[in-house]
């Protein structure tokens, strides 16, 4: 397996790989890798010659310098994973911070249409710019032609597919189902950090998304958003910090119903001071 930490070496091997006439795809990740990335891995491989994964802990999307600081890395663990799948087919671009920020770790400034001030954008803020940067520039070097991302980050998903239109990149964004444990927690590098009882309580998060997916269908998007709320105050370990009903398509808050409109329900929630994040299709 093909390792490069720089981005002079690996945009000189996918050069080569273009001269050949070969596809790529792109799976980003920040490492800590999980059953969830090895899906998004093994969907690339089947649409493409080869597959570059990065593994790239990114400073600048973070909004909590202390997360940052006890975000997982597992490099070497990384890589024994990625060798289950292939080992010829996946060059790894495990860049240091300089090579990616030369000298400047700061981020661009981007317009995502608003969907950037929703949600995740109203609690973390400056996270999408960050993520637009890293994203943009990986996108910059690697030149995939297709780059895939988990539904779990729904919000980052349609913000990245946003980017791709506003800079007319000619790469396709190919979301992927959320993969999730068996007991229905959504997978996320952060799950190896919650203590025994947190983990145990965690599973409730998908089964009261999958409750209001229930109730969505005969109570207003109101009546369902406190229900979800009364279920968290009653909750001993679990702190709920939001739940949005939003439209698929801007991720505007829903206010009434409306036929032929794709809904989806968001929730984030603290398992102590790990924050986790899930989201289901209501219809």
């Amino acid at each position: 397996m093909k390792i490069f930490s720089e981005k002079h070496q690996i945009t000189q091997a996918i050069d080569a790989l273009k001269a050949e006439k070969l596809t790529l795809g792109l799976v980003p990740t920040m490492g800590a890798l999980h059953d969830g990335h090895l899906a998004l891995v093994k969907q690339a491989l089947a649409n493409n010659d080869k597959v570059a994964v990065s593994i790239f802990v990114n400073p600048t999307q973070f909004d909590n310098a202390d997360d940052l600081v006890k975000y997982p890395r597992t490099f070497e663990q990384d890589i024994e994973l990625l060798k289950t799948i292939s080992e010829t087919d996946i060059l790894v671009y495990a860049p240091t911070i300089d090579d990616v920020y030369e000298g400047n770790t700061v981020s661009e400034k981007f317009e995502f249409d608003g969907l950037e001030f929703e949600m995740e954008g109203k609690f973390r803020q400056g996270h999408f710019d960050g993520v637009g940067t890293i994203v943009k520039r990986l996108f910059e070097i690697i030149k995939p032609d297709n780059a895939y991302f988990g539904e779990k980050d729904f919000q980052q998903l349609q913000i990245i597919k946003k980017l791709v239109e506003k800079y007319n990149m000619p790469l396709n964004i190919i979301g992927c189902p959320i993969h999730r444990e068996a007991s229905g927690l959504a997978m996320s590098s952060r799950n190896t950090r919650l203590k025994s009882a947190y983990k145990n309580a965690a599973p409730f998060i998908y089964k009261t998304l999958k409750t209001a997916k229930l109730h969505f269908g005969t109570k207003s998007a109101a009546k369902v958003s406190q229900w979800v709320e009364k279920q968290f105050e009653a909750h001993d370990l679990l702190r709920l910090e939001y739940f949005i009903i939003a439209e698929e398509s801007t991720l505007k808050t829903v206010k009434r119903k409306t036929n032929n409109t794709k809904y989806r329900a968001f929730i984030a929630v603290y398992a102590d001071d790990i924050r986790l994040i899930d989201n289901i299709a209501l219809n």
